[in-house]
């Protein structure tokens, strides 16, 4: 049975973007471009359980947001043939609400849990002897007299996604038999995913604006698709039937994104990091402070590309401005306490 996901699950786009976000999303996995070690090693899994009419061992999925967690949940659900149920970590606030879930499947099914690093203690718990026996512990009662009632539940397969797997806790991670991680795309991927993409929109789109979105993407297949969207538009209230170069670079400049794909957040930070703390060490709590952020937020969307085009180091005391990220962003380099450039 196929649960389609809760509406109020994500909510980082409007509703016509979700709506063509979901257009987008591959329906096979020939369909799904890169990951292709994960690709091959879920290939296999899938077919050994098909073979042995067992479930899926549980799966953890990790690496930085908009890689394309979700849809490799959904198609593993697809290609075994069973349904999968979608939540996230946040919503699943009491033990009751995982077990409504749980009960709530049939065998073989999946259950996705997005963002699972925000599941609390109680939640999680709640989990290991799902995970393990397929049971539910109740407790009746209180005190002394507290009596633990065993439900039995259907051979489910949980998948996990996270993109802070440094905060899940040893007993929970080792239950998963099954561990992936995501990395980012390279360019001719996402120049390939945005030409997939260009296709089911029917939109015609010159090689050049590919290259362009493709180089201010992250490196991200949910950035390309949505930037690609923004381009789109622009180039329809100016009544061209083609995509060009030109459009891609003025739609971008109009929403602050430079030819790295940097917006005005990420050159914040960038530039805070040089101009108040002498291009770092920094602590993280400092620049959140500084710019008005959430750490968090800073920590799973901003600092993993940095980091990944060499912008950005992240040491035992803190962060660090490179001279990379100086000289793309016209700062001065600054020198140390020895005279070496930081």
């Amino acid at each position: 049975m196929s649960i389609p996901p809760k509406p109020n699950l994500t909510t980082s786009h409007d509703q016509d973007d979700q709506v063509l976000d979901l257009a987008l999303r591959p329906t096979r996995f020939d369909e799904y471009v890169g990951q292709e070690n994960v690709k091959e090693n879920l290939a296999i899994l899938i077919g050994a359980a098909k073979k042995r009419k067992e479930p899926l061992e549980h799966i953890l999925i990790h690496g930085p947001s908009g890689l394309g967690k979700t849809t490799l949940a959904y198609l593993i659900a697809k290609e075994s043939g069973a349904g999968i149920r979608i939540t996230s970590g946040a919503a699943l606030e009491k033990a009751g609400d995982i077990g409504s879930i749980l009960t709530g499947l049939s065998d073989g099914d999946f259950l996705f849990i997005d963002e699972v690093h925000r599941l609390n203690k109680t939640v999680e718990e709640t989990l290991y002897p799902a995970m393990e026996n397929y049971c539910l512990d109740i407790i009746i009662g209180k005190g002394t007299s507290a009596k633990t009632l065993q439900v039995k539940l259907p051979r489910f397969t949980l998948i996990a996604a996270t993109t802070r797997i440094s905060l899940l806790s040893n007993p929970f991670r080792s239950r998963f038999g099954a561990h992936y991680k995501l990395d980012f795309y390279n360019k001719e991927e996402v120049q390939k995913i945005l030409r997939r993409s260009a296709k089911l929109l029917k939109i015609e789109v010159d090689k050049d604006a590919i290259d362009k979105i493709a180089a201010a993407s992250r490196f991200t297949p949910r950035i390309a698709n949505r930037l690609l969207k923004r381009v789109r538009d622009y180039a329809q209230v100016q009544d061209s039937p083609v995509l060009t170069s030109a459009f891609a670079n003025k739609a971008l400049e109009l929403l602050g994104i430079d030819e790295l794909g940097l917006d005005a957040t990420d050159r914040k930070i960038l530039t805070l990091i040089h101009k108040n703390f002498a291009g770092g060490p920094v602590g993280l709590k400092s620049i959140a402070a500084a710019i008005a952020e959430e750490e968090d937020t800073i920590e799973d969307v901003y600092e993993p590309y940095l980091m990944q085009i060499g912008f950005l180091a992240r040491t035992s005391r803190g962060r660090m401005l490179t001279d990379l990220a100086a000289k793309h962003l016209g700062l001065a380099q600054k020198k140390d306490s020895q005279g070496s450039l930081i």
